[in-house]
């Protein structure tokens, strides 16, 4: 079974992928679930996953937080 990081790295470049499809052919209208959207909301959603999968992935990488004490 995949790890979480695994599967928001995969969400991510599946997300990634269909956002350039729809740059490369657009269409008046989508349907996102039972849901009509426009070419512009379904981006906007898209974009909104892909940043969730940025947050996400940061949280799960190494960090170094420097700092100075003094006595």
């Amino acid at each position: 079974m995949p790890s979480d990081v695994e599967q928001i790295r995969t969400i991510r470049t599946l997300t990634l992928a269909q956002l350039a499809d729809m740059h490369t052919d657009p269409s008046a209208g989508y349907q996102f679930g039972s849901e009509d959207v426009t070419w512009a909301e379904l981006v906007s959603r898209l974009e909104q996953t892909v940043d969730w999968c940025d947050e996400k992935l940061n949280g799960y990488e190494p960090f170094e937080v420097r700092s100075e004490g003094m006595t």
